[in-house]
């Protein structure tokens, strides 16, 4: 029997959950927050109530219950305009749902959407009344391999590195009011030590730059580059506020600079932040929550993550086949922690071609071929530019993933291609693992099971993307108390600590001599089966010491710099 377990933050949980603004990039006075109790009807049944914005699947949500492949998910509720709200539109936006989503306004259809992890907006001025009846209906189909999914599995299927399904709406649900003209896009572009602002539409207006100074916009655009910028780093989180103006619209913002590059370095090419190598000293984070499942409690539970991570001397956190909340990297950038971030992973999954042969080392194929369903990947491209779009102006991102482990993947040299055309400002990991092909940033690899000995090939920065995963099970706060999912356990926390520290000191450190530039651990928490986290999946228990861990860090920087 799996147990229900519970974070601090969803033990407390009170009231409308997240009521923080949910786009801090592109902020605005005018917010209505729409989360909270809605109906919820499956298939046309009354289910009773929900609570948004957490999947049905989660404890969390009040329903705990996976539907039927298929299942129609309608949520509904009454909503009225507060007094002053009006501005001249009026928006509703959707955080993310997953996966096909039609959106009725007193029983007029408004629009539709597909895609799960991305966030997506309607204008519903139109169809707005005193009283308003609002009704959002997802369907979702696991059967259908070919939207973006990532670690979701059938229920039947679950277990090891696959976790429970998510399905229909699981962020925020909000409003917005603009003028009839207003600022519907806004574009942060960080190049070496320049920052372009631009808007869409172009309109005419100004820019104003806390400490720096107003700016004016010239055909919707403008460029800043400091005389002595103020760089950001995960040691120096530092953000410049700023402020949009254009015609009576107005929003609020923020940017960083930071430089990123390759350089040789000696024999070997090196990653660089801020004009110097830098050790990216990070850990898999895959997202999950064990009574939100995707969503967490609360937005504290992102900013405690990232500190407690921080904490133990971890600079990245590589986001695995998961978009998250705005929030999460909002929380990021403020407290100084590198993103690599993943693509979101379709198509389907080949155990022995994607994982065991790979793993004893038959790590080459060609992929023009593979997956060639043209309806699979174009999800996967619209998926991947929706992603990039979305998350490109937050400085914490610093390295993209394409495809992970040969899973989903197809003709990535061309699709390397096709992503440097989204943003070429960051580094590019086409094929995180293996399959390796020509037109990728990095020599990206993943070991498991044995012992890690890397050298670079002076062509390309060496990245252990993926490794490690020592496990130790704390009775009373596994989420499978009958079977769990390990890569080689240790029976106390002593011994877990033990192991970590002599895997990083005797097999990364010396590799970070021969060309090693980051490195991965498997990863920040339990997750469902999986016990290989330095927390667990409640967050209630931290299993790795930080004054063990930080000597590690600091091995590893000092390394990269003799």
């Amino acid at each position: 029997m799996l147990n229900e377990l519970m974070t601090a933050a969803g033990q407390n949980l009170k009231g409308t959950p997240w009521q923080v603004y949910p786009r801090p990039q592109m902020k605005r006075e005018s917010y209505l927050n729409l989360n909270g109790a809605w109906d919820f009807d499956v298939n046309y049944e009354k289910q009773g109530q929900i609570r948004v914005p957490f999947c049905p699947e989660s404890k969390l949500s009040c329903i705990g219950k996976h539907y039927e492949e298929g299942a129609l998910l309608c949520y509904s509720r009454m909503f009225t305009l507060p007094e002053g709200f009006y501005k001249g539109r009026v928006i509703l936006h959707i955080g993310a749902a997953d996966q096909k989503t039609a959106v009725t306004l007193n029983s007029k259809p408004v629009g539709y959407h597909e895609g799960g992890y991305e966030a997506f907006s309607m204008d519903i001025t139109d169809y707005l009344q005193q009283e308003n009846h609002l009704q959002i209906c997802c369907f979702d189909d696991l059967n259908d391999q070919s939207f973006p999914y990532g670690k979701q599995v059938l229920p039947k299927k679950r277990g090891g590195m696959w976790y429970t399904p998510v399905s229909g709406i699981w962020q925020t649900v909000w409003l917005e009011s603009v003028p009839e003209t207003y600022i519907e896009k806004l574009h942060i572009e960080n190049r070496g030590y320049s920052v372009t602002i631009a808007i869409e539409p172009a309109l005419s207006g100004k820019v104003t730059v806390a400490g720096l100074g107003c700016y004016e916009l010239i055909n919707g655009s403008v460029t800043i580059t400091p005389e002595n910028p103020h760089l950001w780093s995960p040691e120096d989180p530092y953000l410049y506020d700023f402020t949009v103006e254009a015609g009576e619209d107005k929003v609020e913002s923020y940017f960083a600079i930071r430089s990123l590059e390759i350089r040789k370095d000696g024999k070997y090419p090196r990653l660089c932040l801020n004009g110097k190598p830098y050790f990216f000293h990070g850990l898999l984070d895959q997202g999950y929550w064990p009574d939100g499942i995707f969503t967490p409690a609360a937005l504290e539970c992102y900013a405690d993550d990232i500190l407690m991570m921080k904490k133990r001397g971890f600079n990245t956190l590589r986001k695995h086949i998961k978009v998250e909340p705005e929030e999460f990297y909002y929380q990021c950038d403020k407290l100084g922690m590198i993103v690599w971030q993943d693509m979101v992973n379709n198509g389907d999954y080949n155990f022995i071609r994607d994982t065991a042969l790979p793993t004893v080392g038959i790590q080459t194929l060609p992929d023009q071929n593979l997956h060639s369903d043209p309806a699979a990947r174009q999800a996967f491209l619209a998926g991947m530019a929706a992603t990039v779009k979305q998350l490109k102006n937050h400085p914490c991102i610093c390295y993209w993933t394409i495809f992970n482990e040969g899973w989903g993947q197809f003709d990535s040299d061309s699709v390397y291609e096709q992503f440097k055309k989204l943003d070429d400002t960051r580094f590019i990991d086409s094929t995180s693992g293996w399959f390796r092909r020509k037109k990728t940033d990095v020599d990206s690899r993943h070991v498991y099971f044995r012992k890690v000995k890397l050298t670079g090939d002076g062509v390309k920065p060496l990245v252990l993307s993926e490794f490690g995963g020592k496990t130790h099970k704390v009775e009373g706060h596994v989420f499978n108390p009958d079977k769990t999912y390990s890569y080689g356990g240790c029976e106390t926390i002593d011994g877990l600590n033990e192991a970590v520290v002599k895997l990083y000191m005797d097999e990364i450190v010396p590799c970070v001599r021969n060309g090693l530039c980051a490195s991965i651990y498997t990863q920040v928490s339990d997750v469902e089966d999986e016990i290989n986290g330095l927390v667990t999946y409640d967050r209630k228990v931290e299993k790795m010491d930080p004054q063990k861990m930080l000597p590690v860090a600091l091995a590893l920087q000092q390394a990269i710099e003799d």
